[in-house]
């Protein structure tokens, strides 16, 4: 099973009724309280029909879903997937817009308790409170206060759904149905037909429209898989939570419509009336119809607990998927903190909490958060089943795990559904669109800003500890390996390995003859490009890798390198060389980097034939965190896979450099290295002005130095003063990486 943030620290607490309970306080009351009055007003009776074609879309989602979470049972729900399968730039976005929908809902359930409180207040006879119960802003400030009550109670305990809430609210609702349909078989069958006339009150664009606005309703399967990394036993639990929360939502929303719409209804009167007078508290005035007092009053406790729990259940939601997101570095690094006292996400929760209590401000309208919120969501499930589908296809999901039927017809339809709901929202809800590009303008600017660095050093680390990831994302890196010394080719092998990870990596072993006049000296030339080729096909499958060979005959080596690199678009060069400091191979190598799109990987031997897992000590200078070479994470990892070796991070500091500036880059070289290979490695801070001579001294005391290079511009060398003084005074075995 997968590792999981949240469930090393928390454990896996959470068992199949705590999962359908946060399932069941997302979806069940919240959703069809807040917005089945939209939903009668713009379509009349079909809005039935509309949650009926939205429990289908939903139900298919969640087999697409539930084969996921099942398969991949850890905290962050879709951006956890989305990871898996897609690059890290992708997976960010759909990390920004999942973790938006949760927030977004969370604002649409506040609000809806901000109303459904006001509404119960002021039916309470009072002339103290008639003049607060006034104020335009009163449900804005009972949606903030909830909020507040939930960030002091999720930072206190797990929240794991609100098991007394969801039982009180599911019996309020058979309540209210057996009621509704005890009425319904004494009620003259006319009264029913015209009550339910005209059916399509808004025609069937009135139908699309109740389920763009409405589908947020049947939302809730989904935040189970935000919490994977805490539920017990996944493979089985997750998949019966998340299909068990659309049937007791579904076996609520249907019946309770129907007799809503039918016996709800005074005669002469249509539920498509009563929803414009009443458009958010409709179900309130239904149930009076039909059971008086009791029911009014029914619905209206059921209403602020369900908004509650729905609140509950989405706050919740959002800060696992902030969590997922911040571990990655794809978020700031303190949200994923965890409260020692109580073990909670507490930074997550305050800033999840922060951002909904704002967007309350700015959207006090429970239609616009609805629509808002029902677009995201319907986006985020079309993202969902692509996910599933290419993994899928890249032979992610296991007989052990949960496997969703018709592959790939449902999820398919699936996606295509949710993206014409998606787009027709958009039409018809302008201002939901622009809240979804206003936010995904925000998140790129953001990890484009400040995260996108360090989250490709931990991306590249992780493929290396799982060289998995490469096959789910689709990748096949291409390396480039001209060999010319057979004593050395077992480690230059090792660094391809790591460069382009067995199984689905790939590696391009290059021999390059030059031509001869003489027919003797050529035999012997390809007599040794034999057998420098078997040799290293040799090492090649002994690590697992399935190289291609290519030998060519070229007059100028170097220009070879760069034609071979530019035809067969090659990700990384790897090359190996005696001497750095010999001028001619410093000028082709210059030349080499700076003319070709590829990263470019020097490999330095102390002698030949050494073996680079017999490296039992190695060192990682790091110059600057932000610019740290995800190649060099990459190799680092990989050379810990095979040998676990003793690997020092260094970072050389001037002497004047304060004690507080010192701990400061301690505690971050720290975080950083350990995130690279967890708790395996150790972080050296050294004040000294003279980073040269430093830097050779410690470099002196290992067996190998992997370094990045900095960039390279018009006037300034891959391989700058440093790094030749570095081959140059020392016999360690070298590794530098430039990054393309």
């Amino acid at each position: 099973m997968s590792s999981d943030p949240t469930s090393s620290v928390t454990g896996r607490t959470i068992g199949f009724f705590g999962a359908l309970g946060i399932g069941v306080g997302a979806m069940v009351g919240g959703g069809i309280l807040a917005l089945a009055g939209v939903a009668f007003a713009v379509s009349g009776p079909s809005a039935i029909l509309a949650f009926m074609l939205n429990g289908l879309i939903a139900f298919i989602t969640a087999l697409s879903f539930a084969e996921m979470a099942s398969a991949n049972p850890q905290s962050g729900g879709t951006y956890t997937y989305a990871k898996k399968a897609l690059s890290l730039q992708v997976a960010f976005g759909v990390g920004w817009i999942v973790w938006f929908a949760s927030l977004v809902a969370a604002v649409l359930y506040a609000l809806g308790f901000g109303s459904f409180a006001l509404f119960a207040l002021q039916q309470i006879p009072s002339t103290g409170l008639s003049g607060i119960l006034e104020f335009r802003m009163l449900p804005v400030l009972l949606a903030i206060a909830a909020i507040g009550y939930f960030t002091f109670s999720l930072t206190k305990g797990t929240g794991d759904g609100g098991a007394v809430i969801n039982i009180g609210k599911l019996i309020v609702f058979a309540i209210l149905i057996a009621g509704g349909l005890a009425v319904f078989v004494q009620t003259p069958f006319t009264h029913i037909t015209q009550s339910l006339a005209p059916f399509f009150s808004g025609g069937f664009s009135g139908v699309i429209a109740a389920m763009g606005y409405t589908f947020i309703a049947l939302q809730g399967f989904d935040l189970i898989g935000s919490a994977a990394g805490e539920i017990k036993n996944p493979e089985k639990t997750i998949p019966k939570a998340m299909v068990g929360t659309l049937v007791v939502g579904l076996a609520v929303y249907l019946p309770l419509l129907f007799v809503m719409s039918t016996v709800g209804v005074l005669p002469g009167e249509s539920i498509t009336e009563l929803s414009r007078e009443n458009p958010e508290t409709v179900l309130a005035v239904a149930a009076q119809n039909y059971l008086g007092a009791f029911g009014f009053w029914l619905v209206l406790i059921a209403g602020i607990f369900s908004m509650l729990s729905a609140l509950q259940a989405n706050l919740f939601a959002a800060s696992r998927i902030s969590l997922r997101m911040a571990k990655d570095r794809t978020l700031i690094h303190h949200l994923s903190a965890i409260d020692q006292r109580f073990g909670t996400l507490k930074r997550s929760i305050w800033v999840t909490c922060g951002i909904v209590a704002l967007l309350v401000l700015i959207l006090p309208d429970v239609a616009a958060a609805g629509a808002a919120s029902s677009l995201i969501f319907l986006i985020t499930f079309a993202l969902g089943h692509l996910i599933m589908i290419l993994m899928r296809n890249r032979g992610y999901a296991t007989s052990k795990t949960f496997r969703a039927p018709f592959f790939p017809v449902l999820p398919i339809v699936g996606m295509i559904a949710c993206i014409g709901l998606a787009l027709f929202q958009a039409i018809m809800v302008p201002a939901a669109g622009i809240i979804s590009l206003l936010w995904l303008l925000i998140g790129t600017v953001l990890f484009v800003s400040f995260f996108v660095k360090k989250a490709e050093a931990i991306e590249a680390s992780e493929q290396a500890l799982d060289p998995d990831l490469f096959r789910l994302r689709g990748l096949s890196p291409l390396v480039l390996l001209p060999i010319s010394n057979p004593a050395n080719a077992e480690s230059m092998v090792f660094v391809a390995n790591a460069l382009a990870p067995p199984v689905v990596g790939r590696v391009l072993l290059l021999s390059i003859v030059i031509p001869s006049t003489e027919k003797d000296d050529i035999e012997k030339r390809l007599i040794s490009s034999r057998d420098v080729t078997q040799y290293a096909l040799k090492a090649a499958f002994e690590a697992g890798l399935r190289p291609d060979t290519l030998t060519t005959i070229a007059d100028h080596p170097w220009e070879e390198i760069e034609r071979v690199v530019k035809v067969h678009n090659c990700g990384s060069l790897l090359l190996g060389l005696s001497g750095l400091n010999d001028f001619q191979t410093n000028q082709n190598l210059e030349k080499l980097v700076k003319h070709i799109r590829s990263d470019v990987v020097v490999f330095r031997q102390p002698y030949s034939g050494w073996k680079i897992t017999e490296a039992r000590k190695v060192l990682i200078p790091v110059a600057g965190f932000e610019s740290h070479d995800p190649l060099r994470a990459r190799v680092a990892a990989s050379l810990w896979r095979a040998s676990q070796p003793e690997i020092t991070f260094l970072k050389i500091l001037p002497t004047n450099t304060s004690l507080k500036t010192l701990q400061k880059n301690n505690l971050r070289l720290s975080r950083f290295a350990d995130l690279i290979i967890p708790g395996k490695t150790q972080v050296r801070i050294i004040p000294n002005d003279d980073v040269v001579s430093e830097l050779i001294k410690q470099a002196s005391e290992h067996d190998l130095v992997i370094m990045g290079l900095g960039k390279v511009g018009d006037h300034e060398k891959a391989f700058g003063h440093l790094a030749l003084l570095l081959a140059e005074k020392t016999d360690t075995a070298l590794i530098f990486i430039s990054k393309k």
